[in-house]
């Protein structure tokens, strides 16, 4: 039985900007991952996106499948992914369905694949409303993230990171019933999210997972509990670089618990030209960069 892990919760809405940014400062250090509340997207918006998000996943799978996955937009089926490279089992317990970023480059925004509109008359509208609405969140984050490591808190915006960001929403569906395996099922096995940040939110179904002490051996999992309405953020492989591993990316997975689980991850990057090198204010002579 995992013990229960209490993270940080961080109000997006506090008037102490200084605070704020401290607080998340000491979230990322000591957990990579903390509660993100009263930022803004209304709680009717967040049903509506799961609702829809459930009518896709009740479709056949033949239907489905129309729309498989291209140029990291469109749908994958279940045991299509394994998240960890040494796990043996067939693969994770999730289908899952990506859309790309919805504004800006033309080029871009054209990759997205979307279901029929005579099936699904409101599907793509929601999910572009919540994608803008994510997406203006996450900026407000970096914003005071930036704070956090003793930055202007535009430093992002001057060297290029917002000027065309990459924002990611993938829609995830976790199966209550697996049937018999001879292996462990992970509904996602253990990984480490690659990029700048992810804000996640469920259903309210456990699962979630982490593991402070990546490095550690035997590894020790918390369950992370559920708040009505909150984020969950967690800092991706590339702000921990940009960091000078001041912040850490962390481990973590989701378990079967035997009930369907509905979870909506949004993945924010940097302007692909980016260039991500050690920050000076996380670098000294007792810890230059690496």
């Amino acid at each position: 039985m995992a013990e229960t892990v209490k993270l940080p919760i961080i109000d997006l809405s506090s008037p102490d900007r200084i605070s704020t940014a401290k607080s998340i400062r000491q979230a990322c250090v000591d957990y990579g991952f903390f509660y993100l509340v009263n930022h803004g997207v209304e709680g009717q918006l967040l049903s509506k996106v799961l609702e829809e998000s459930k009518k896709f996943f009740s479709l056949p799978l033949n239907e489905k499948m129309k729309l498989s996955r291209k140029h990291h937009r469109g749908y994958s089926p279940l045991y299509a992914e394994n998240l960890d490279p040494l796990s043996r089992s067939e693969g994770d317990s999730k289908e899952s369905f990506y859309v790309g970023p919805v504004e800006g480059d033309m080029a871009q925004t054209n990759l997205n694949q979307w279901p029929s509109q005579e099936i699904f008359p409101s599907w793509r509208l929601t999910m572009e409303s919540y994608h803008k609405k994510l997406m203006s969140v996450g900026k407000k984050l970096i914003y005071l993230i930036a704070m956090a490591l003793n930055l202007d808190e535009d430093y992002f915006e001057k060297v290029g990171a917002l000027d065309t960001p990459s924002g990611f929403l993938r829609l995830l569906h976790y199966p209550g019933e697996l049937g018999c395996f001879n292996e462990q099922i992970y509904g996602a096995s253990e990984h480490l999210d690659y990029g700048m940040i992810t804000l996640l939110v469920s259903d309210g179904v456990p699962g979630l997972q982490v593991c402070r002490e990546k490095f550690n051996q035997p590894r020790l999992w918390e369950d992370v509990p559920h708040i009505n309405g909150a984020f969950i953020v967690n800092i991706g492989d590339m702000m921990e670089r940009w960091t000078n591993c001041l912040f850490r990316s962390t481990l973590h997975r989701v378990m079967p618990v035997g009930q369907e689980r509905y979870s909506l991850a949004f993945f924010l990057d940097p302007n692909p030209d980016c260039v991500v090198e050690c920050l000076e204010s996380c670098c000294s002579p007792s810890c230059p960069a690496r």
